[in-house]
């Protein structure tokens, strides 16, 4: 598309045209960094915006690479508002289209703002990903801080990468979600399992994808993967109480999965919430956004309480408060207001001061007032089963929350 247009030097710095990902139709643009550096001119603004009106138009999603270094200073003011109408444009489609980045070398200012509004980030190693230069981030350090979703080696390896997650995802935000052929996992799911096991025990075989895997790593993961051949988003948690970079990574994929209507299926194991000194304002923030996402996402929400559900954790990510259409809780999982050796101190302080086992005690609150079963009795819990029948029964989920719908009153947006 455009092939002959130029900016008033002569120069072309941006190729852009449509065609298939895997029969899906997609939109894609590339800056040159041979011609110019990939200098953003008023020309090539023209170019990249003409894509985002066409995609919006036909209802296709937009792939970027990045490879640029910098704005065309000869151009001034005119290139300055050519960019303020690329913002716009990414900004209209967001929630409508997806967007996938591709920073495949030098990424900076407005560029990395434009880039950073994808859905998706993807960032090759050694790439510069920035907004206020000169600075040294690497797009390594932008990984561990959770601004790229997937970091890959080589130019090569993130075309690959863009290509199956747009495949993963609908061409916009009224399209069904796209169908795969799909082999069952391997392996079923047991007590003790790490998060990214028990996700490999429900979704299809070789169908992960995980996005921000350097962020927060060890307290959380989120991915994309097909059941049954159709798109799933998962939010697992790893036992460790929620932390800040715990809430924006859950919140983050439960909002993109939502604007897609693609199902959120939320493993809990989650020891209430970390109270950082000095950062309880963050904390509470990150923690206030999180309970937000999923209390107004619309989108089918299933939990499974796969270890602790305590306090807060319960209430935002697997209660009914926090919208679920269907909460479920393998039968050794615990779900309590407070940690269960707080809990004990609390409502047992004379058994414990009379000399009873502080052990024994756990062991009595976390059978009669801390099991799935106390709370499946009053209708917080739907269904309690063994480890082992989890991707069954999320199948069965899946299927009859297939055709949900869901009004909300009218209303731009949530504030918070």
């Amino acid at each position: 598309m455009d092939a002959y247009a130029k900016s008033a030097d002569g120069s072309v710095e941006v190729v852009a045209g449509f065609g298939t990902v895997n029969e899906c139709a997609v939109y894609a643009f590339s800056q040159d960094i041979t011609v110019d550096g990939g200098a953003v001119s008023v020309a090539q603004c023209a170019k990249i915006k003409k894509i985002y009106d066409l995609a919006l138009k036909t209802g296709c999603p937009v792939i970027g690479v990045y490879d640029s270094n910098g704005v065309k200073l000869t151009e001034g003011f005119e290139v300055m508002n050519a960019y303020g109408e690329l913002v716009k444009a990414s900004t209209s489609m967001s929630g409508v289209c997806p967007q996938i980045s591709i920073i495949a070398g030098s990424c900076l200012g407005t560029s990395a703002l434009i880039a950073n509004m994808a859905d998706v980030v993807i960032a090759v190693k050694d790439a510069d990903f920035y907004v206020t230069a000169p600075s040294e981030v690497t797009a390594e350090e932008s990984y561990e801080a959770g601004t790229v979703d997937v970091l890959c080696d080589t130019f090569e390896e993130a075309v690959d990468a863009a290509k199956n997650i747009a495949s993963l995802l609908p061409s916009n935000n009224i399209s069904p979600a796209p169908l795969f052929e799909f082999a069952a996992p391997s392996t079923f799911a047991n007590d003790g399992d790490d998060a990214m096991t028990v996700i490999n025990s429900i979704a299809d075989a070789n169908s992960v994808v995980e996005l921000k895997g350097g962020y927060s790593e060890n307290k959380c993961k989120t991915v994309l993967a097909t059941v049954m051949g159709t798109t799933v988003g998962f939010v697992a948690f790893e036992g460790e109480p929620i932390c800040p970079c715990c809430s924006y990574k859950a919140e983050a994929i439960v909002k993109l999965c939502d604007a897609y209507s693609i199902p959120v299926v939320t493993l809990v194991n989650a020891n209430g919430a970390v109270n950082k000194a000095g950062k309880e304002n963050q904390c509470l923030t990150a923690f206030t956004k999180l309970t937000s996402a999923y209390a107004t996402a619309t989108t089918p929400k299933i939990s499974v309480i796969t270890g602790n559900a305590v306090g807060i954790a319960y209430i935002a990510l697997a209660g009914k408060g926090a919208n679920a259409d269907f909460t479920f809780a393998w039968d050794k999982s615990v779900a309590s207001p407070l940690p269960t050796e707080s809990a004990v101190q609390f409502l047992f302080n004379e058994r414990l001061a009379n000399g009873e086992s502080k052990e024994e005690l756990k062991k009595e609150y976390t059978e009669k007032v801390a099991s799935p079963f106390t709370a499946a009795a009053c209708g917080a819990v739907d269904d309690i089963f063994a480890p082992a029948d989890t991707r069954a029964k999320v199948i069965a989920a899946l299927d009859i929350l297939a055709g949900k719908r869901e009004n909300t009153l009218p209303r731009k947006h949530s504030v918070k």
